[in-house]
């Protein structure tokens, strides 16, 4: 009799058991609003300016997806769970998914590429985005790709409130980096509405009157009289300056007219180099990563935690502030760094030894520059590097440099945190029939084994 009873309570408790995981299952299919993000990076979370974006719609927005039997089935999958994550943040999203092949009629309003194609509409309005373009092969394995969706997605809808591009121009001619090595950080600002152009003033003899701002990225030689005196008449103006320091181990004799445009905001080039031994990349004294002032360019990036890191770069100083001009710090080293004032001698060896010669640490490495008014007027920048494609997308140089250039034109959507690239991925992801086989065996076959198999044991001890 007890043998009957503890068999009859295992049984019931096993039943209890496998009725308990199946209703969970039921109940965490059915709350399909309710999410937790446990992977590297949260790949499934939408960044803050997606969730800024989608929370300022005052439009209707209507999604269109157009896809063929050549569509990789993958990246369909991945585009369309990332329209029904927008489509879950706003009422003012519609989604419509078609086969361009079964709907020719539908199709032929839009310009379908067959390997797939998102259509965002709203109004008169439209924008058209590839497939293709939002899957951006993998800088580490060859056959992987990186996710680029919801960047594309998010600026599309952006756009729409946008009625003007602003002209940003690029000075050359002092052996500045050149915008074919700063494509990442151009394309991100062309995404942002803004146009992006060269400008010599040898050769244009003026700043053009649409310059909505100046922008000089690690000039190594100084700017003529006549240059300085252009860019003063502009500055003197509604002009606004984005200047990044480059290197010259001459900068103390050889960047006169360079000083002088910052020192008219008060900011004074120390003519040194920060190493930092405590707080640098890769134990390399020169990679500074410096710490933020709270200022709103990088409020979101200390939230988030990420980094901006900057190599080679030149220590500033406010010395006499220009009560017209105020400028305020917003990147820092800590107090173990030091300036090295030897800069003959680090171009020559690489190397750096602190000495009584050298500024004492802490040092600033950016300030921005507001007029009486409050209004931004300068970001100026000990260093440069930062901005190129091979480092731009390191932690948050990116959106540290998008980030300083929305505060610069006064748009508070464009200081943000952005959308990352998705993870490299290599691996497929599974169908929906291949998702079905996976749930039938993790939730009905597997469980089913395990209670036969439990079954019989209990029925064999039963017996013996």
């Amino acid at each position: 009799m007890n043998k009957w009873i503890r068999g009859t309570n295992a049984t019931v408790l096993s039943l209890a058991v496998i009725g308990i995981f199946i209703v969970l299952t039921i109940f965490l299919n059915s709350a399909k609003n309710m999410q937790v993000d446990l992977t590297q990076n949260n790949k499934f979370t939408l960044s803050d300016q997606t969730k800024q974006t989608l929370s300022a719609l005052d439009k209707d927005i209507r999604i269109l997806s157009f896809t063929t039997t050549e569509t990789n089935p993958y990246m369909k999958r991945e585009v369309v769970e990332l329209v029904e994550e927008y489509k879950k943040r706003s009422g003012r999203i519609t989604f419509e998914e078609y086969d361009a092949v079964a709907n020719p009629a539908v199709a032929k309003q839009y310009e379908v590429d067959p390997a797939g194609t998102l259509v965002v509409q709203s109004g008169e309005q439209k924008k058209t985005l590839p497939f293709y373009d939002m899957f951006l092969p993998s800088q580490q394995n060859p056959n992987g790709y990186s996710f680029s969706g919801e960047e594309k997605l998010t600026q599309a809808l952006v756009n729409f409130n946008v009625k003007e591009k602003r002209k940003l121009y690029f000075l050359s001619g002092h052996n500045e980096i050149p915008l074919t090595q700063m494509t990442l950080w151009r394309s991100g600002l062309e995404s942002a509405n803004y146009e992006v152009k060269e400008l010599n003033l040898l050769r244009e003899g003026k700043i053009p009157d649409d310059a909505e701002m100046l922008v000089i990225v690690g000039p190594e030689t100084d700017l003529s009289d006549k240059e300085a005196e252009l860019v003063k008449a502009y500055m003197d103006g509604k002009g606004k300056l984005y200047l990044a320091l480059g290197f010259n181990p001459d900068m103390s004799s050889k960047w006169k007219n360079i000083d002088a445009l910052m020192s008219a905001y008060g900011i004074k080039d120390q003519h040194a180099v920060a190493i930092e031994p405590k707080q640098s990349t890769m134990y390399d004294p020169l990679s500074i990563v410096p710490e933020y002032s709270g200022h709103e360019i990088t409020r979101k990036l200390q939230e988030y935690n990420l980094l901006t890191v900057m190599t080679l770069a030149v220590t500033l100083k406010v010395d006499q502030p220009n009560a017209d001009y105020p400028a305020t710090a917003i990147l820092s080293t800590t107090d173990k760094a030091y300036g090295e004032t030897d800069l003959k001698a680090l171009a020559g060896q690489g190397t750096s030894k602190k000495d009584a010669a050298d500024v004492a640490g802490p040092l600033e490495l950016g300030y921005v520059v507001e007029n009486k008014e409050k209004k931004p007027k300068a970001v100026v920048l000990g260093g440069s590097t930062f901005l190129v494609d091979r480092y731009i997308q390191q932690q948050g140089n990116r959106d540290f440099a998008l980030n300083s250039v929305g505060w610069l034109q006064e748009q508070k959507d464009q200081v943000t945190i952005r959308p990352r690239e998705g993870d490299n991925l290599s691996t497929a992801l599974v169908t929906g029939e291949q998702a079905n086989m996976i749930f039938l065996g993790t939730v009905v076959v597997f469980p089913l084994l395990f209670l036969l198999i439990g079954g019989f044991i209990w029925w064999r001890r039963r017996k013996g």
